[in-house]
């Protein structure tokens, strides 16, 4: 096995250690909580089957900044910067989101409906929110996204299927899948084939990652 692998594994084990799901909470104990209004009930019986990756990035193709967390607490001052006006009163958020860093950062509890998916359909089932779980990548379409956040969402997606039995063999799609034409993110720059390789390393091999 290369070095670099190595380094990765044991960065993987690293993470997982701090990836402690609580089931009836629906809290990621390592995660900054930053909480949303945007989100609500999930319709009654629904289960959590699907999980979705999406991109994000304020404004576009900048990182790093706290414009992530204002626009998931409605809290978005739409005159910082001229991409933000066609944001005004919108009202979104995820679950989760992994940053540039690896920092994992949690919106919404993971039973609770976050707002992320927008009008989606999954194979014959539309209304994706109803029965996902949304974790945005702090990123853009054309812009190659960090190694660690391949590692941490291979990380998160195992320790997820590992909490929560309807998650187990679910699978892992895209924003654009779901809704295409109207969204593209994770975009291009997104290599499924690492998530394949880290999950694979790190044991996820059940989930159903989309091949290309």
């Amino acid at each position: 096995m290369r070095g670099g692998d190595m380094q990765g594994l044991s960065l993987i084990r690293d993470r997982l250690l701090g990836l402690r799901i609580d089931p009836r909470t629906g809290i990621v104990a390592s995660a900054r909580q930053v909480p949303s209004p945007n989100c609500d009930d999930r319709p009654p019986g629904a289960g959590i089957d699907l999980l979705v990756v999406h991109g994000i990035s304020l404004p576009p193709g900048e990182f790093g900044g706290p414009y992530i967390d204002q626009l998931f607490q409605n809290r978005l001052d739409t005159s910082a910067h001229p991409s933000f006006a066609g944001l005004a009163g919108l009202r979104v958020s995820s679950h989760l989101l992994v940053r540039r860093d690896g920092e994992l950062v949690q919106y919404v509890p993971l039973g609770r409906r976050a707002w992320h998916a927008g009008q989606s359909r999954f194979g014959a089932r539309a209304a994706c929110n109803d029965f996902s779980i949304g974790i945005e990548l702090e990123g853009a379409d054309d812009v190659p996204y960090q190694p660690v956040q391949y590692v941490r969402l291979a990380a998160l997606l195992t320790a997820l299927s590992a909490a929560l039995p309807s998650l187990a063999g679910a699978p892992v799609v895209g924003h654009s899948d779901i809704a295409p034409g109207r969204k593209t993110d994770p975009g291009p720059a997104f290599r499924w084939s690492q998530l394949r390789h880290w999950l694979r390393a790190f044991g996820g091999r059940d989930l159903q990652v989309r091949t290309a």
